[in-house]
């Protein structure tokens, strides 16, 4: 009589937590969001188109989000965040100011690559809703201070480290800083040679304090 072969024990994979389940949902309906937005724009998309690109519930989406604003906000802290930490390595390598000015403005003009400059068009379908919709216009308000407050303090930071001393306080530094760096992208988002990097690197080198020679910009 033949001896039966005993089956190798499959072993179960490791069974997916409550928390890990909800990052997961929360990371699909983000990145369903982008590309919708993206190439729809805002207002064109509903809630249940967000919710059937990531293959989740509508209930899914208000539960994480609160509704499209929260889903668009949480969109742009993801690049904010992404964005900021690539600039942070970019200065970390050039003290120079100019150099500096340079990698922030990159920043905002150049961000990643599989989302182009989308970002700037939902930034502003955002700030349109604050504009016109209060229960909108105090969180994004807090937003834009936690924005500057962040961006005057990391400046303030670079300026100790590389013995400057910035001509403002922190706070009007980075208010001064971050109008610069929008104001420009929109115009340079329409016409891009009226608003050339050496432009705005001047401007922001000014806002800083340092010096203001003819920049060239590097590859």
């Amino acid at each position: 009589m033949a001896r039966r072969t005993q089956e190798p024990r499959r072993t179960q994979a490791p069974r997916r937590t409550q928390e890990q389940r909800k990052v997961e949902t929360r990371a699909r309906l983000i990145d369903a969001a982008a590309e919708l937005f993206a190439t729809k724009g805002f207002h064109a998309v509903s809630a249940e188109a967000v919710a059937g690109a990531a293959g989740r519930t509508t209930g899914a989406l208000y539960s994480h989000f609160g509704g499209k604003e929260g889903l668009l906000l949480a969109l742009l802290e993801v690049w904010k965040g992404r964005t900021a930490d690539r600039l942070a390595a970019d200065l970390a390598a050039d003290p120079d100011p100019q150099a500096h000015a340079a990698a922030m403005w990159r920043s905002v003009t150049r961000p990643d690559a599989d989302r182009g400059d989308s970002w700037l068009l939902l930034e502003l379908e955002l700030w349109l809703h604050g504009a016109r919709d209060a229960q909108v216009g105090s969180p994004l308000a807090r937003r834009y201070a936690e924005i500057r407050r962040e961006l005057g303090e990391g400046l303030a930071d670079w300026a100790a480290a590389t013995g400057r001393t910035l001509s403002r306080s922190p706070d009007e530094t980075g208010a001064l800083v971050l109008g610069v760096l929008l104001g420009c992208a929109l115009q340079h988002r329409l016409d891009p040679a009226a608003v050339p990097e050496r432009l705005v690197v001047e401007a922001v080198s000014g806002v800083l304090g340092a010096r203001s020679d003819p920049y060239t910009p590097g590859p």
